[in-house]
């Protein structure tokens, strides 16, 4: 009986040659980008810790009495700053000093006891607070959000494309994260795929909430819906027409306190212009958020409570979104998940170098190979 020809059967990973072109020009393209963005971000999850190193004065200080805080807000609120005074960070353990935010572009130091200057930083002359810069807007402004949004989503996909390409067939796992020494060419694709899929979780976990948090009203929204919330973020605060009379520090903030009775008083927008109502960002004990996302509004002349916004009470979507900032920033999990922080942000450095020399040590060893093959 003649032989029966069995059809040929069509390639399962057909699709791995464009999205392998589609990884290599991405990688080369938004790579050098997304590695100094992540590494950026690196130093930035250690940023108090390198304040403290620089300026170990700033932490050497008890924090103030009720009278204390109250006397030095009314001298702040007094005082005619170089630029618009955008918010206040009260004194906590931590940071046990008054850090005022200038136009977004300074920073204020100022002791915790008696409100005297201790310390000024700017992007322009601390290399830290210039990182956060170009973490955050890309030294541009709202255009460099903008584009650090279309960068994130370019990197989301180089991430899944990566993971794609890598995932192995079955009975192969245990080889596809083993690392080679030799040759060349598979110690650098090993090298770069097998870490790649063994830290997968932490770096789409990274890119992820960094994406989200730049199209974070999209994020809120989508969420509050998926999780059926009433409502996803505080209401706007209440306006309050400015006078000529005293504002009562004292009083307002007691009210503020006892409006969230358990929180701690974090941050403070102070009376303009247009509206003087007083806005206090609180953290209650359960918020991961260093700075809190409860809100509570104050007259500042009646000391009357004008609206209270507890995080710890919204609904499961508007509780996910204020977790993202901690957990992208390694704010929660103490020193373990800082440095799990700190190493993801290392790894796009490591897949750049890693897929060059994979991509350069192949291309020469072809270009090798049709040159033998020509000279027989």
């Amino acid at each position: 009986m003649p032989a029966t020809s069995r059809p040929t059967a069509r390639h399962p990973w057909r699709l791995r040659d464009p999205l392998r072109k589609l990884h290599l020009w991405l990688g080369l393209s938004v790579g050098l980008a997304f590695a100094v963005l992540a590494l950026s971000g690196t130093v930035l999850a250690f940023q108090t810790d390198l304040l403290r190193w620089r300026h170990p004065e700033l932490f050497a200080h008890a924090l103030p009495t009720p009278e204390q805080r109250a006397a030095i807000l009314e001298r702040i609120h007094a005082t005619e700053w170089p630029a618009p005074l955008r918010a206040i960070d009260t004194p906590t353990a931590d940071m046990p000093m008054w850090q005022l935010s200038l136009g977004g572009e300074k920073r204020v130091y100022l002791d915790p006891t008696d409100g005297h200057q201790l310390l000024v930083r700017s992007k322009n002359d601390d290399f830290v607070l210039w990182l956060r810069d170009l973490h955050t807007h890309l030294l541009s402004g709202h255009n460099g959000e903008t584009a650090l949004g279309v960068l994130g989503l370019a990197e989301l996909g180089l991430i899944l494309i990566g993971l794609t390409l890598w995932w192995p067939r079955r009975g192969h796992w245990r080889h596809a994260v083993r690392m080679y020494a030799q040759p060349p060419t598979r110690r650098w694709r090993s090298w770069h795929q097998g870490i790649g899929a063994l830290l997968f979780p932490f770096l789409l976990l990274s890119t992820l909430t960094g994406v989200t948090l730049i199209y974070k009203d999209t994020t809120r929204g989508a969420l509050a819906a998926l999780f059926g919330d009433k409502s996803s973020k505080p209401p706007k605060a209440p306006a309050v027409t400015p006078s000529d009379a005293p504002l009562q520090w004292s009083a307002a903030l007691a009210a503020a306190q006892a409006a969230l009775p358990q929180a701690e008083l974090r941050r403070i927008t102070l009376p303009n212009d247009k509206n003087a109502a007083l806005t206090i960002r609180a953290r209650g004990p359960q918020e991961w958020n260093a700075v809190g996302r409860s809100v509570v509004v104050v007259d500042p002349y009646s000391a009357q409570v004008l609206s209270v916004y507890d995080a710890q009470t919204q609904g499961g979507g508007a509780k996910l979104v204020d977790k993202i900032y901690p957990v992208h920033s390694g704010q929660v999990g103490g020193v373990p998940w800082q440095l799990v922080i700190g190493v993801v942000g290392v790894l796009p450095a490591f897949f750049l170098v890693t897929g060059f020399l994979f991509w350069r040590t192949r291309t020469r060893h072809r270009k090798h190979a049709q040159q033998m093959l020509g000279k027989a």
